[in-house]
């Protein structure tokens, strides 16, 4: 009986060092290598990062108010910033009075050559240079004559005394010239510098559309 029962243990014992010797059996195998190639994928996504959304493509408009900001930016040493702020100021504004975004750009290079707290020995206040005395009525909905410093509201009020001008004269020189208190001046020098530099303005967009 001993030699029986001492029998019984030694084939327990190889039969359990044989059991931990020998390799998982093959569906153990497959679910080890399914758990680590989940893992191993979670690990590739996490790396490589979320996909970008496609850019969308830049349309005409915003393509001529860049290249406009970038004109002015060079032109006058304004910072970029600033220069792109004035430019999209001045094409709202002149698409809510109707006044050639371009003609307006033009008077505040020759106005204040885009200093926007620039002041004239007149009173003469900001990008545009509106005088706050004669337009009392217009600043009093944008809270006074210090609007006048703000560029969004600066272009926007000049904006509209262009359109006033152009609607009473019908012609683009005698309205300049009224902005500029020189009606009387036969050589409409005023007038001339504002159209001579909106022809450069319009001669690099023609460039930049024969670019594009």
């Amino acid at each position: 009986v001993v030699d029986a029962t001492r029998t019984l243990f030694a084939l327990i014992g190889i039969t359990a060092v044989l059991l931990y010797a020998l390799p998982a059996p093959l569906d153990t195998i497959h679910r080890q290598i399914a758990i680590a190639h989940s893992t191993d994928s979670a690990g590739a996504n996490y790396v490589a990062g979320t996909i970008q959304a496609k850019e969308e493509p830049e349309t005409p408009a915003a393509r001529e108010q860049r290249a406009v900001a970038e004109f002015v930016a060079k032109r006058y040493r304004v910072a970029e910033e600033a220069a792109a702020r004035f430019v999209t100021a001045a094409y709202r504004a002149g698409t809510e009075q109707r006044v050639d975004p371009l003609l307006i750009l033009a008077v505040i290079a020759v106005e204040s050559r885009f200093n926007p707290v620039a002041e004239s020995v007149y009173g003469a206040r900001g990008l545009m240079q509106v005088i706050p005395k004669f337009h009392l009525e217009k600043l009093a909905s944008l809270g006074g004559q210090g609007a006048l410093l703000e560029p969004d509201a600066n272009i926007q009020i000049g904006a509209q005394i262009l359109r006033q001008y152009l609607r009473r004269f019908g012609e683009t020189g005698t309205a300049l010239q009224m902005y500029a208190g020189a009606f009387d001046d036969a050589n409409s020098a005023y007038a001339s510098k504002v159209l001579a530099e909106r022809s450069r303005i319009e001669q690099m967009l023609v460039r930049v559309r024969r670019a594009a």
